[in-house]
């Protein structure tokens, strides 16, 4: 059965993004050669949508236990999240990191326990907790025979949001794809098909980020990016659970460690 460590690291949750937390290196394997730089003139802060501010939810768990075929993954996990708060999952490849998010957006039932949101079962919660939510899995899940621009309104007219192509294409710039956004999805690295799918968080209102492996693929400017989109949303009250292997540009947050 795995062993749970819940740990609450204190700092500043609400701490001014400095350039320096984001010089984070990166594994070789990781890196993205490739993909263009973003000018300094696009690196405007804080970077994110031009939404109002997200209202005051929480998001918590309570007993949960998944397992995996007669594998207990994890089991009376308990934990909570407040507005202008994140949280990482950390654990060894197979632990059940993945399984932990997407049982907190109610892709995964747990086997006992459940989730709440706002003090309400996210399955009362219905359509309001999804439209609060946003998940963005490990792997890119965009479609290489689309441009960018495509699989980006696409993934948005799913959720409901309208999105034309001059939207988009400004979103893709932003994210660091500056004349990308109508080449196939097919020719463009991994890194690059990553920040497509990220480009979602730019145009997407959401009040909970759930992100499998944010950092994933990107290069040292992709990750400062990242840094910068996640901490000014939490400064508007927003709420960010995160997977990663590599340090996250942020301020102090939670931890749950998830061990075989």
């Amino acid at each position: 059965m795995a062993q749970i460590v819940l740990s609450l690291m204190r700092g500043l949750a609400r701490a001014p993004i400095l350039p320096g937390w984001a010089r984070t290196t990166l594994d070789s394997t990781y890196t993205d050669a490739q993909t263009t730089p973003i000018p300094a003139s696009d690196r405007r802060r804080p970077h994110s949508p031009s939404f109002p501010a997200v209202p005051s939810f929480m998001l918590s768990a309570h007993h949960l236990r998944c397992s995996r075929g007669d594998r207990t993954l994890f089991a009376d996990l308990s934990l909570s999240l407040a507005p202008g708060r994140w949280l990482q999952v950390g654990g060894i490849n197979g632990a059940g990191k993945t399984t932990l998010l997407r049982t907190l957006v109610g892709l995964n039932p747990p086997d006992d326990g459940e989730v709440r949101w706002n003090d309400t079962p996210i399955r009362a919660a219905g359509e309001d907790f999804r439209r609060a939510c946003l998940y963005l899995g490990h792997h890119a899940a965009v479609k290489d025979e689309l441009s960018p621009v495509e699989n980006l309104r696409q993934a948005c007219a799913i959720d409901g949001v309208a999105l034309d192509d001059a939207q988009a294409g400004d979103a893709l710039r932003r994210i660091g794809l500056r004349g990308r956004g109508h080449l196939p999805t097919s020719v463009l690295s991994a890194g690059q098909k990553r920040r497509v799918l990220l480009a979602r968080l730019l145009v997407r209102p959401a009040t909970l980020w759930v992100l499998d492996e944010p950092f994933a693929a990107l290069d040292t400017d992709a990750v400062a990016l990242m840094g910068e989109l996640i901490g000014a949303h939490l400064a508007q009250g927003g709420l960010a659970i995160l997977t990663s292997h590599q340090p996250a540009p942020l301020p102090a947050g939670e931890f749950v460690g998830l061990a075989a």
